[in-house]
């Protein structure tokens, strides 16, 4: 894919949180198609050096994003990733629908490695959220229930990456209690600068 967007002339690809689980991860664990069809699939994050996306994963600014399988080794040729702090849950509609884990990258050996400021969210969906992954009843037929399991591995084998250079800046923007901006939020909040330009009336 080579980091195209594929999106219209002055469109920018900053999702929130919410964004990246509902409208992209879960619909690439349900086998259903993403609108837009932008965010490409890669090898487990262990099997490249994060500066070694450009042109591999979808970039968006400082940023890039790919979908990979949950992956437990996460060294690569020249570091590994290492998991800091606790897993943020991702809220959409009132409950929890996946996990963001935030991993920091480190060259060298582990024993005596330098942390970089590259940094990885890795958004997991909860088992089973999956579209049509919902538990089956008690007296679901057999082919139901297989389904159902094939759904819970499905959600927990997929993850989503966001992979940036925390030394140069976010570029996601960020409102009120630390809530992320959508491409929409910031297209309506643009609108209202338009309240503050008086423009010159050629009558008066």
């Amino acid at each position: 894919m080579g980091g195209a967007t594929n999106l219209p002339p002055g469109f920018h690809f900053f999702p929130s949180d919410e964004e990246l689980v509902v409208h992209f991860l879960r619909r690439k664990v349900s086998l259903l198609p993403c609108h837009p069809d932008i965010i490409p699939t890669l090898p487990p994050p262990h099997r490249y050096n994060p500066w070694e996306l450009n042109g591999k994963a979808l970039q968006a600014g400082n940023q890039w994003y790919f979908f990979c399988r949950a992956a437990q080794n996460m060294a690569s040729s020249s570091g590994w990733w290492n998991a800091i702090g606790e897993d943020e849950a991702v809220r959409s509609g009132g409950r929890s629908v996946g996990l963001k884990k935030t991993l920091v990258f480190s060259i060298g050996e582990p024993s005596q490695g330098i942390t970089t400021n590259w940094t990885m969210h890795e958004y997991h969906l909860l088992d089973g959220d999956c579209i049509g992954g919902s538990s089956s009843s008690t007296g679901g037929s057999s082919s139901s229930r297989k389904r159902g399991h094939s759904s819970i591995d499905e959600s927990s084998s997929w993850v989503l990456c966001r992979v940036f250079d925390s030394s140069c800046g976010s570029q996601v923007s960020f409102h009120g209690e630390g809530t992320e901006l959508s491409c929409l939020d910031e297209v309506f909040l643009s609108l209202d600068d338009y309240d503050e330009v008086s423009l010159p009336n050629k009558y008066n």
